[in-house]
């Protein structure tokens, strides 16, 4: 080993693996506008480096939309500028990436509402609007 060998870090260079990925997602875009198809791509599956995964989000640009959750810890989804690709990173103990993918689907099911979630909405609404109705009715009687 020469001097200095084990300082490198690998994790600066470029592997290509950038563009395969941005070529599969193509496809992949392709056959959810042709036939619905959501999929998702694991980024922590395939041996990316760091230089690949900033050329990737380079490659695949900003969109309009940004979501943070904190749901079993912080999430977040960041629409690229090809609607329909979402870069979404899932974070673990220490604010650590634990899991990155890119979902290609027209609504990342991590931001669309549960049906149980709207169920207990509507209940919820439902007991509001009666509530504010009665607080009308006890300020009308007590000016009237």
């Amino acid at each position: 080993m020469s001097p200095g060998a084990s300082d490198l870090c690998y994790s600066d260079l470029k592997t290509g693996m950038a563009n395969a990925v941005f070529t599969e997602i193509a496809e992949r875009l392709e056959a959810l506008a042709a036939r619905g198809e959501s999929s998702a791509i694991d980024l922590r599956s395939l041996p990316l480096t760091e230089a690949d995964l900033m050329e990737l989000r380079d490659l695949l640009g900003e969109g309009e939309v940004r979501a943070e959750l904190e749901v079993v810890g912080r999430t977040s989804v960041r629409e690229t500028s090809y609607p329909g690709a979402w870069w979404i990173r899932h974070y673990g103990a220490g604010g650590k990436v634990a899991t990155e993918e890119i979902a290609i689907t027209p609504i990342p099911e991590i931001l669309a509402s549960q049906a149980e979630d709207i169920a207990a909405a509507v209940e919820r609404i439902h007991l509001d609007l009666a509530e504010a109705s009665r607080d009308e009715n006890a300020k009308e009687a007590s000016n009237g």
